[in-house]
Parts: C-alpha cells; sequence; structure tokens
C-alpha cells in the first residue's frame, strides 16, 4: 500500500470507530498501523502525531499505541518510539498555537467579530484554559484544535507551553507507557475512552461552531486582528 492508502484506510477505520466495540476497535487500528510501522518505522510516528497538532486528521494516537506495543516484542525502541512522540507532540501544537495567533485572528479579524466579547472570551480562557489545553490532548477533535484555540484567543505563550508540555507527558504516559507494560490492561482504558469520546467529538466541534457565532453576534464591526 502506498503512503496515501495507508492514511485512506485509517481515515475510514476512524469512522467505523463510532461503532465498533472498544477491544474490536483496538485491534482493528493495530492491524492497519503495524504495516505502516513496518515500512516507514519512527518518522510515521512523529509525522503522525506532529499533524495532528495543528488541525490535520492523522493515526497520531494509534501509531504510537501501536509502536509501544511492538516495541513491548522487541521490534522497536521504546525509547525512541516515546521521545519522537513526546517531540512531535509539542511541536504540532505548538505550530497549532502559532497558526491560531497569527491565521485565526487574521481569519476572526475578516469575518468581523464582536471586540468586547472577544476579550472578554480571551479573559475566561486565560483563566481555565490551561485544562482545555492539557485534557484537550486526550480526545479526538479536542486534540486537534486546542492548539489552535488556545492562539486564537492570546493563551500567554509560556502557560501554553507549560500545560501543552505537561499535556504531552501525560497523554503519551498512558498510551505509550501504558501499552508497552500493560498490555492487555490498556484495553479496560482503552474502552473509558472508546465510550466517552464520540460525545466529546461533537461537543469540541460544536463548541468552536457556537464560540464563533457567539463572537460574531452583534458585531461591533472591528476588523482588527491585533
Amino acid at each position: 500500500m502506498t503512503p496515501v492508502e495507508h492514511y485512506t484506510a485509517m481515515v475510514r477505520a476512524f469512522f467505523e470507530y463510532l461503532g465498533a466495540d472498544a477491544t474490536s476497535t483496538l485491534e482493528h487500528y493495530g492491524a492497519l498501523a503495524e504495516p505502516i510501522l513496518d515500512q516507514y518505522g519512527y518518522p510515521a510516528v512523529f509525522v503522525a502525531v506532529l499533524v495532528e497538532g495543528f488541525g490535520i486528521p492523522a493515526p497520531g494516537q494509534t501509531l504510537l499505541m501501536a509502536g509501544a506495543i511492538l516495541a513491548a516484542r522487541g521490534d522497536m525502541s521504546i525509547e525512541l518510539v516515546l521521545g519522537l512522540a513526546f517531540l512531535a507532540a509539542v511541536l504540532g501544537n505548538t505550530l497549532g498555537y502559532l497558526l491560531g495567533r497569527w491565521g485565526g485572528r487574521l481569519l476572526l479579524g475578516k469575518v468581523g467579530v464582536n471586540k468586547a466579547r472577544m476579550q472578554r472570551f480571551e479573559g475566561l480562557f486565560n483563566r481555565y484554559g490551561a485544562g482545555i489545553v492539557f485534557g484537550g490532548r486526550f480526545f479526538e477533535g479536542l486534540r486537534q484544535l486546542s492548539g489552535i484555540v488556545a492562539g486564537a484567543l492570546k493563551m500567554p505563550w509560556w502557560k501554553f507551553s507549560v500545560f501543552n508540555a505537561l499535556g504531552a507527558v501525560a497523554w503519551i504516559a498512558l498510551w505509550g507507557l501504558g501499552a508497552y507494560l500493560l498490555d492487555q490492561d490498556i484495553k479496560a482504558v482503552f474502552a473509558v475512552f472508546h465510550t466517552i469520546e464520540p460525545y466529546l467529538i461533537v461537543v469540541s466541534l460544536l463548541a468552536v461552531f457556537a464560540l464563533v457565532l457567539y463572537l460574531r453576534s452583534g458585531r461591533t464591526g472591528s476588523h482588527d486582528a491585533d
């Protein structure tokens, strides 16, 4: 299979995810991921985790888990899998933050936002957004959008960087080190996330849509993107 065919199969598997039970989904993902790792190795883990961070759907978590399981079998180095995944996770969300800070602000300025509401929401995100950056790492949708939203809402760089790194460590510890050490037990953890994740995907997308509507309603006509 070509890289495009591999990627298409993984994306198709994600949509099948919504209707499958946790165990079959995990096994199906693993079966699709292993040929990618056999062919492309560590760069596949790095690239998939990286591009997730700035809004592109990719099987980053799946390849992280599959890489960890292969490492447990002795076919890969767990240190390299975890290290590359951490670097990619931090860098990817940082790129998402920068895209949000520049591109997101520019886009909001072009569509027209209520400047007072924008400033009010920025203040709220500055106070409570750290939890979104940290916790969003664990869920599809939020994992791809949290950095972009943090940048667009001008979350302080230092705060974003701290919680971005902490979230990456916790995420990799669960799905990478957890898959390496726990093997069968990780399925129970995966089952919990599998149950609630589809709802969080819908909620996160609706929340972003609602935020845009909120910022545009009653807009002042100001188009400066700061």
